[in-house]
């Protein structure tokens, strides 16, 4: 008899996912030519956007990480959720690339933020799965304990929204 998934193993996937993504966004940087900080000033663009990379996907990955903590099985309806939310996390690397390599070309700044949303909103639904997951919780209760979790999460996604959507969005 086949055992049932367990939310430890939909962690552990999305651990390993998590690290893969983070790996490939530092494999494109780049030290710059000359042996001058006014050479590694001029890779601005570049090392702007891992950062930000970096740091929200770190932080969607401790919402992830939170998130499976209340998941007393792995449903379908959260296994694919949570395949959705990776792959949307997915598109960050590629999303960081083309936006420092444009040098913070219009185009390429608001897809990356349309690839923020992307993850927001793929965040949002596995936090749906993972509630519906664990029937011992009030909707009331669960929203409280998610609140803090994903309020980091989307705060950044609207505050890079605005930074850029002017930007990307009101180019010829």
């Amino acid at each position: 008899m086949l055992r049932a998934a367990t939310p430890e193993r939909l962690s552990a996937f999305s651990d390993a996912v998590f690290a893969v993504l983070i790996t490939v966004l530092v494999l494109d940087l780049r030290p710059p030519e000359l042996p001058t900080y006014k050479a590694v000033l001029l890779l601005w663009p570049t090392w702007l956007s891992y950062a930000v990379s970096y740091l929200f996907i770190a932080i969607v990955w401790a919402n992830n990480h939170h998130l499976m903590r209340y998941a007393t099985t792995a449903t379908p309806r959260l296994m694919w959720f949570n395949f959705a939310h990776l792959f949307s996390v997915s598109l960050l690397p590629l999303s960081t690339a083309w936006m420092a390599v444009s040098e913070l070309a219009p185009q390429p700044v608001s897809f990356y933020a349309g690839v923020f949303f992307l993850v927001n909103g793929s965040s949002t639904k596995v936090s749906k799965g993972t509630r519906s997951a664990r029937q011992d919780l009030t909707a009331s209760n669960f929203r409280t304990e998610l609140r803090t979790a994903s309020c980091v999460e989307r705060r950044l996604t609207l505050q890079i929204y605005r930074l850029t959507k002017d930007r990307g969005l009101m180019s010829s």
